[in-house]
């Protein structure tokens, strides 16, 4: 009999610490892990054969519930294609559990197959590596495995979220018969972790609402974070009330507030917008989508710039931080809200926030929200803004959307106020285009809302293994926007003007999504032409099930409509 206990009780640990969904890359070293899970009743087990695939899933799972995910494989190379999702789940500081089977120590550089360096195989894309021993016989082992599998789990869910690993060395046997049975230890400890509830001092808080006062122009901006009603309600009152510009890419999931800036990439490349510079910048959340907007703070930097987090990493992206608030956003606006506001309740007073700033900020977001739409109702083509502003004209408020990187990121970015009050999730921890399909795959397992992901035909194909698992999820829809190549080459300044760029850059291709769809059992759309691209639409939505809209458009056109556009809405503001 072959029952490695210890494996069998982290197991049972991991569900009495409130882990419910488990992804499974099939290996054989790995077998003993897989069955101490698997002959486990309380997991929600996923299969996925490719294990890049496979940790995006899982980062889909884990971002939707903010539970770590289980991640288990095998040996050798295997444990590396889960990376790019470590990596991805690290900066995006979503809790994962790697699990990787290993051989022992003593086989490494002896020709033994599947056999590599793995302890800290992740580097300082996780919070921690840990290996247990390959030897359960000592009771000082048994005590550490379960102390590892607490600290571990408990260390994916402490703030700021993100993946830890477990290296797993496996000696033989490991296959237990067909009878036996898996049955945790009756003596299993589990070590609970309580997060503290971070706040700023009295002192603290008179020195920022000091530095408050003291900027008439005041900017507050969000970066990637998770919709938050609360946030955004508070956000709502200080830019109403104080007249305070509230900026945020699509990605900030703010929303409810026309007030809100959503449109400055379109607008803040321009020359004249000095005058939107801040005397005070407070930031908050994760990277930001917008370009120009780093670049324009870069180039005009705030007296102050505060940014609110609870990260022990200092970030400063725009190179300008001059304070960092270690609390969440929510509780920071709520309270400075409050106090000022009660101060000026007291003193019978106006805020002293420049109004005529807030002003300037409103009237580039109007004026190119306006600019940005009569451009877009006189396009006639099939190009990739026509489909996305089509495609969105029939999302509903309950849709939850998952845009990959590259082009489609920036084309939803200025057509946010489409969908202004939908949950958007993007994997800008490292703005791959790989892990798109998978990561919206596992997000539609578990988030009970229908899913739309849009995805251009390079990240799609590039991860297209996530649509082998069994049992899609019924909820995804899928809309692929084929310009046959890597389409942002042409957009970028640099490969655009080089002769090189259709077979080096945009590596040009002429394969589409139908087969995929054919061998996933994905009903599948097609559109050519721009007469018949909202009546597909509809029935692609309509449609019971998981389905896929393919639409083709010129790469060409694409450049000169997404060019003029930017051109155009630059020149309304000068």
């Amino acid at each position: 009999m072959a029952i490695l206990q210890p494996l069998v009780d982290l197991a049972a640990i991991c569900y009495r610490q409130g882990i419910r969904h488990v992804v499974i890359s099939p290996g054989s070293r790995s077998a003993a892990l897989t069955l101490a899970f698997a002959r486990h009743p309380g997991f929600q087990i996923q299969v996925c054969m490719d294990e890049r695939s496979a940790g995006f899933i899982a980062m889909g799972v884990a971002q939707q519930t903010g539970v770590p995910t289980v991640l288990i494989c095998t040996s050798g190379s295997a444990a590396y294609n889960f990376a790019p999702a470590v990596s991805e789940a690290f900066f995006q500081q979503i809790p994962l559990l790697i699990l990787t089977a290993d051989r022992p120590k003593e086989w490494l550089h002896q020709y033994d197959g599947q056999t590599i360096h793995q302890s800290e195989i992740y580097g300082k894309h996780v919070k921690r590596s840990f290996e247990l021993a390959a030897d359960y016989g000592h009771s000082d082992v048994l005590w550490a495995i379960n102390r590892i599998t607490n600290e571990a789990v408990n260390l994916t869910s402490m703030i700021p979220m993100g993946p830890v690993h477990i290296n797993v060395p496996i000696r033989e046997p490991f296959y237990p018969s067909a009878s036996d049975l898996f049955e945790p230890s009756r003596d299993i400890r589990i070590i609970r972790r309580e997060q503290a509830d971070a706040s700023l001092p009295v002192e603290t808080w008179h020195e920022v609402i000091n530095e408050w006062e003291d900027s008439p122009k005041i900017l507050i901006a969000g970066g990637q974070g998770k919709a938050c009603a609360a946030l955004s309600e508070v956000l709502s009152l200080i830019s109403e009330e104080w007249d305070i510009p509230v900026l945020g890419d699509c990605i900030s999931n703010l929303a409810g507030n026309a007030r809100f800036i959503k449109h400055h990439d379109l607008f803040l490349g321009n020359v004249d917008t000095e005058n939107l510079a801040p005397d005070l910048l407070v930031t908050f959340g994760l990277s930001f989508l917008s370009k120009e907007f780093k670049q324009f703070i870069r180039k005009h930097k705030p007296v102050r710039h505060w940014h609110i987090t609870q990260d022990e990493i200092m970030t400063d992206p725009m190179q300008s931080v001059t304070r960092i608030i270690p609390v969440s956003a929510l509780y920071f606006f709520k309270n400075i809200f409050e106090k000022i506001d009660y101060q000026l309740f007291v003193q019978n007073s106006d805020p002293e926030s420049d109004s005529s700033y807030f002003g300037e900020w409103i009237k580039n977001e109007l004026d190119t929200k306006q600019k940005a739409q009569i451009y877009l109702q006189n396009l006639t083509s099939l190009n990739d803004l026509t489909v996305l502003n089509s495609v969105f004209k029939f999302v509903k408020p309950v849709d939850q959307l998952h845009i990959a990187n590259s082009m489609s990121i920036r084309y939803a970015n200025v057509l946010a106020e489409k969908f202004e009050n939908n949950e958007v999730y993007c994997n800008r921890g490292t703005s791959g285009i790989d892990g798109c399909v998978s990561t919206a795959i596992g997000a539609a397992m578990v988030n009970g809302k229908p899913t739309i992901l849009i995805s251009g035909d390079v990240a799609f194909l590039y991860d297209r293994n996530g649509l082998l698992i069994p049992d899609l999820p019924d909820n995804l829809k899928i809309v692929v926007i084929n310009n046959a190549g890597g389409n942002i080459f042409r957009m970028i300044d640099g490969p655009a003007a080089l002769p090189e760029t259709e077979q080096y850059f945009e590596t040009r291709h002429s394969f589409s999504a139908r087969r995929t769809c054919e061998d996933s059992g994905i009903a599948y759309f097609v559109v050519n032409e721009i007469d018949a691209l909202e009546t597909t639409i509809h029935s692609f939505l309509e449609v019971e099930g998981i389905s896929l809209l393919e639409i083709f458009t010129d790469a060409y056109e694409n450049e000169k409509v997404w060019k003029n556009l930017k051109q155009t809405c630059r020149e309304v503001n000068r």
